[in-house]
Formats: structure tokens, C-alpha cells, sequence
């Protein structure tokens, strides 16, 4: 990976050292989902988009932790751990809108957004998919000696599929510089996670295989980056994997036409109550590090940078149906 021409992305990154642009990070990637949302209903979207709005201090907090050796792979509901690690909000608008501006320059759409400039490997639609391929760039990066680890962001839903258990086998057995993060939201899609899976937490598949087992409060953001940061030291001293449960909640649907109507009455209710934005915003009021007056300006200039991005997305062009053959294969000529 070359960072040495992304000067803005090594910048994105390093900001997140600071507490505020933490929060900062947070609403920019609120603020960006939203207008998705806005975009699809205005026409300017084909296909499905989903949102992680309500998870963003999962995103944020293991941004912070790692570095531009490290890799990420994700799921469909990538968009926040994109814009996390420093991929620019024209290039995750400009994607999902299908413009050459975009991150996989038009072509990948929302769910296979990719930014290797930050370290995010092609994003996943196929649920769980990810998690083999992080264990192999794990693997490369244990061969090579790069000191470079590997994260697996996934479902709580993947956890019941084949891939994520051989992975975890595999892992442990290596003793793999990776680490899993399943983003426990409570749904698989539509399906609550009861009525799916026989266990109450996650982490404690860990066991199974070896690997140490995390639950982690995912509405807290300095929960979430010292989790990462003591599985991220473990990783690279070559003492293997560690199963991260994020204990998190979406706020919005499974996708862009899910009202999320299976809900039962008041657990939304509740769970905006752990917004993670609103409770990192009122940490950083009691350690004397923002006022009302401070964070109501980082919201307006959030907003304008958002919507500046918006229109700069929606006057460029899309890509060229010549694109369709690129970057398929190596040096491969594209003749249509």
C-alpha cells in the first residue's frame, strides 16, 4: 500500500489522535449517511443502500487504534468504517452514487466500496465473506514479517455461517495477527438475534477455538479503541486472534426500504438514548474539552462540508461503460 501520495488521507487518520475530531469523525459519518439516504430518495442512487447510523463510535474507535499497514475488510454497511479510516466523503458519495469521482471510481457501488489508500480492502455483500480474507492477509502479513495486522469487521449473523468458524480455527491454529469484530446490532437483516442464534454473546464462541472473547460496549467510543488497542498489541506480538463483540444497535432499517416495523415498541426508543454521538459529546462537555457552543459549530461546518461534497459528486460524471473490463484482470487490454 502507497500512502505517500494521500496526503489528505494520512491527515483524516492522524486527526483521529485528537478527542474532538473523534466526535467530529462520528457526525461527519451521521451527516453523510443521512444525505445517502436523501440522494436515494431524490433518484440519485440505483440499487440498496444500508446505513450504520448509531454505530459510528465501533467505526471511529477502531480507526483510531490502527495503522496504515494494517487491513480491514467489512460488510455491505461499510460506508462509516470508510469514511473512518479517511476515505474522503466525496469518494463514499461519489461510489454509492455511481460517479468516477467514487472510491472504486463507479463501478463497485455501495456495497463494494474499497479505499487501499486507508486500508480498506473491497467491501463485502456476501454476509461473512470478509473474514477468510482478512485471516489471509493476516497470513501474508505474518510470512512477510510486515508487523501489519488484520481486521475482520462482521455481523452479528455471520457468526452462524461456516466461514466465520473455519476462520476462527484457522486463525488460533496460526496464531494469526487478526482481529475479529463482530458489530452485534441485534438483527440479521430482519431476524432478531434470538431467533437465530442460541446464545446471548457472541464473544463467547471465542472459547471454542482458543481465541480470547470480548463484549464491548459499542455506544462508547474510549470502550471500543482500548479494546482494539489491547487486541491490536497482542496481534502484533505474534499472540494470535481475539474475537471483539461490539454490543451496538442500528438505528434505522436494515436497508433503504425497511421501516423496521419487527421491532418491539420502546427498543428504539431505548437505544437512542445510548446515541453514541450524543454520549461522547457530553463526556467531552465534563472533561472541559467542548461546550454547547463548540459542538453546535462542528455540526454546522459537518453539514456544509457534507453538502459541498454532495454537489461536487452530482456534477461529475459517470464512469464510461469502457470501465465495465477494467481492473478485471492484469494488463488486460478492454476492447468493447
Amino acid at each position: 500500500m502507497n500512502i505517500k501520495n494521500e496526503p489528505e488521507a494520512v491527515r483524516r487518520r492522524e486527526a483521529l489522535k485528537d478527542r474532538i475530531e473523534q466526535l467530529r469523525r462520528m457526525i461527519e459519518i451521521r451527516a453523510v449517511e443521512e444525505r445517502i439516504q436523501a440522494l436515494f430518495s431524490e433518484g440519485h442512487i440505483r440499487g440498496s443502500t444500508h446505513l450504520a447510523n448509531g454505530q459510528e463510535a465501533v467505526a471511529v474507535g477502531i480507526a483510531k487504534e490502527i495503522n496504515f499497514r494494517d487491513v480491514v475488510t467489512c460488510t455491505y454497511r461499510g460506508h462509516s468504517h470508510a469514511l473512518a479510516l479517511g476515505a474522503s466523503p466525496e469518494s463514499i458519495i461519489g461510489e454509492i452514487c455511481g460517479r468516477s469521482i467514487g472510491c472504486a471510481r463507479g463501478i463497485g457501488g455501495s456495497m463494494h466500496l474499497m479505499a487501499p489508500e486507508v486500508g480498506l480492502l473491497p467491501t463485502f455483500a456476501i454476509v461473512g465473506a470478509g473474514i477468510p480474507v482478512a485471516c489471509g492477509a493476516a497470513l501474508a502479513a505474518k510470512v512477510k514479517k510486515t508487523g501489519a495486522i488484520a481486521v475482520a469487521i462482521f455481523g452479528d449473523g455471520a457468526t452462524n455461517i461456516g466461514a466465520f468458524h473455519e476462520s476462527l480455527n484457522f486463525a488460533s491454529i496460526k496464531k494469526l495477527p487478526v482481529i475479529f469484530i463482530c458489530e452485534n446490532n441485534l438483527y440479521g437483516e430482519y431476524t432478531p438475534i434470538q431467533l437465530s442464534t442460541p446464545i446471548e454473546n457472541i464473544a463467547i464462541r471465542g472459547s471454542s477455538y482458543g481465541i480470547e472473547g470480548r463484549i464491548v460496549d459499542g455506544q462508547d467510543i474510549d470502550a471500543v479503541a482500548t479494546s482494539i488497542s489491547d487486541a491490536a498489541q497482542k496481534a502484533r506480538e505474534g499472540e494470535g486472534p481475539t474475537l471483539l463483540e461490539m454490543k451496538t444497535y442500528r438505528f434505522s432499517g436494515h436497508s433503504r426500504s425497511d421501516p423496521a416495523t419487527y421491532r418491539p415498541p420502546g427498543e428504539l426508543e431505548n437505544w437512542l438514548k445510548k446515541d453514541p454521538i450524543k454520549l461522547f459529546s457530553s463526556n467531552l462537555i465534563k472533561e472541559n474539552l467542548a461546550s454547547l457552543e463548540l459542538l453546535e459549530q462542528i455540526k454546522i461546518e459537518v453539514t456544509r462540508k457534507v453538502e459541498k461534497a454532495t454537489q461536487k459528486v452530482l456534477a461529475s460524471s459517470e464512469p464510461l461503460e469502457s470501465e465495465i473490463l477494467n481492473h478485471v484482470y492484469e494488463n488486460a487490454e478492454t476492447k468493447l
